[in-house]
């Protein structure tokens, strides 16, 4: 697991993921909820929620939400904007997706933004879905999307990137090891000071390439029924040829 997560990055991670339309992946969500969970879903688990930004969208449709990620600075984000905009009612918790706790069950979970592909470590895959099924209801659903392999080898590879906004650059360097199926990235964030100067902070994170097989026995492992994997919002059918995964899974 990556430590400190998105350390560099918190203050500007909304600003480097504003193209994310978070409301059409809300209603796709809501949609794979009314599909798939053998229950009506009320309360939602946003897992490694970031700054919350799915929260809110989640919240707007009608959830009873607790948002979990284990970056305090993360979390401080969200908690200015949840004051802004008067979302009082929002449990947030500054808890490890590995070994977390709630005060009760939800009927729903979802993790985006690939914070699947964040657990890198021998067995950590396996404790997050445990301890999803404990606090999910019967009938209810995990939702989540992973980086598929496809994207560890061509995207990610040992490619460069740049990422900018307003008075932030990103420069992203990869490199992939295919033998032990992680990627590590180095991050260098450049912050532009009112006096025209910049700040440089660096960073490290890391995320593991997961097959459908392994999270299919996983899942399965952990007591959950896979009942869709999709590469799209309009409900589209897996491929090989996909960037990404969006699984819904079923406590049984």
């Amino acid at each position: 697991m990556n430590e400190p997560l998105y350390a560099a990055l918190w203050a500007n991670y909304d600003k480097l993921n504003s193209e994310t339309d978070y409301e059409k992946w809300a209603d796709f969500i809501c949609a794979l909820f009314q599909r798939h969970a053998a229950i009506p879903v009320t309360s939602v688990l946003d897992l490694a929620c970031g700054t919350g930004s799915m929260t809110f969208a989640l919240r707007g449709r009608g959830y009873d939400m607790t948002a979990l990620d284990l970056s305090p600075e993360m979390l401080c984000c969200a908690r200015e904007k949840a004051d802004a905009c008067g979302a009082a009612d929002i449990l947030w918790l500054c808890q490890d997706m590995r070994s977390f706790e709630l005060y009760g069950t939800v009927s729903a979970v979802v993790c985006c933004l690939d914070g699947i592909n964040h657990l890198t470590g021998a067995g950590d895959l396996d404790r997050c879905l445990a301890l999803i099924h404990n606090y999910l209801e019967p009938g209810g659903l995990f939702v989540f999307d992973v980086n598929t392999p496809k994207k560890f080898r061509e995207f990610y590879g040992n490619n460069d990137y740049i990422l900018e906004d307003d008075g932030v650059l990103c420069c992203w360097q990869n490199q992939y090891d295919a033998r032990r199926q992680i990627c590590t990235f180095s991050l260098s964030v450049f912050e532009e000071n009112e006096d025209g100067t910049w700040d440089r902070t660096d960073t490290v994170q890391r995320e593991r390439c997961y097959s459908r097989e392994k999270l299919v026995r996983s899942l399965e492992k952990a007591g959950f029924s896979v009942q869709g994997i999709y590469t799209g919002f309009e409900m589209e059918t897996e491929t090989e040829t996909a960037h990404r995964w969006y699984i819904a899974a079923r406590r049984d």
